[in-house]
């Protein structure tokens, strides 16, 4: 391949036919690349993870290579919901309706999804910090209930010790408001919150990521047997999402860089929920 840097290509417009040939290529070489670690990237994120190889190229360029070389996604079926909201549980009123947050261990947010495997599902929940959108704590089972939860929400707590008075918010499912889960809330202190009825915007964040995760790993992969879902899920939420994926939200950062630079400044960004 010549010695053209892909930001002369931009800057030069003597190049010629055959040189911008080479770079458009040298780019798609490098979107094929990130889509090993990234297979459900969309244009955006691509730019800013190209920029950050040092790799300078417009979007609208970009979409263009996409497009010749078949490189644009495919929209992939919706996930059905896992709300069990049909119960005698004491629901709480949703605490973080627009509450601006500067640091971690304010809010944690959790949530529950599906992943079929051949002879029917088994059931992941995650609990983030919707600081910095981090996996704390997840779980896998072939039973939808409270332990489920409780084995996420333990996991949260032994890592990051957190603080008296963290908001956990969550949506009116049983598995969150059940005895065991409730009396660990209380005991390690604390604030219930969960979403409005009816209103899919008051866990918008954990929904997200599950879709993030049904697009960029799930969809992708074959999931046969749940021992499938156990060895290479922890892979994606841990290596990829948590250390690698770039967040629009984060200023185009992973969620542990963003915690990394961020925590140890007292000029935070501040976010409103």
């Amino acid at each position: 391949m010549m010695e053209i840097s892909t930001s002369t290509y931009y800057t030069d417009s003597k190049l010629t036919r055959e040189e911008k040939e080479e770079a458009d290529a040298d780019i798609r070489g490098k979107v094929e690349q990130l889509r090993v670690t990234f297979p459900r990237a969309g244009y955006r994120p691509l730019l800013h993870h190209l920029k950050r190889n040092g790799i300078k190229v417009g979007e609208t360029r970009l979409r263009r290579i996409l497009g010749e070389s078949g490189l644009f996604l495919k929209p992939k079926r919706k996930f059905m919901r896992t709300t069990m909201s049909d119960h005698d549980e004491l629901v709480h009123p949703n605490l973080i309706h627009e509450m601006t947050i500067d640091g971690v261990n304010q809010v944690w947010a959790g949530d529950i999804t599906y992943i079929r495997i051949n002879n029917g599902f088994v059931f992941l929940a995650v609990l983030l910090d919707l600081y910095s959108r981090k996996v704390i704590g997840w779980s896998v089972s072939k039973r939808i209930d409270g332990q489920l939860t409780l084995d996420a929400l333990q996991m949260a707590i032994k890592r990051r010790r957190p603080p008296a008075g963290v908001i956990h918010h969550t949506d009116r499912g049983v598995q969150y408001l059940c005895d065991k889960y409730v009396t660990e809330l209380k005991e390690n202190n604390f604030h219930l919150s969960c979403s409005r009825k009816g209103n899919p915007y008051d866990n918008a964040w954990s929904e997200s990521f599950m879709k993030t995760l049904k697009y960029e790993e799930v969809f992708m992969r074959e999931y046969n047997t749940i021992l499938d879902v156990i060895d290479k899920l922890p892979h994606f939420i841990e290596e990829v999402y948590n250390k690698k994926r770039l967040h629009s939200s984060l200023n185009y950062l992973p969620p542990e860089e963003f915690e990394d630079i961020y925590m140890e400044q007292e000029d935070r960004p501040v976010f409103k929920l």
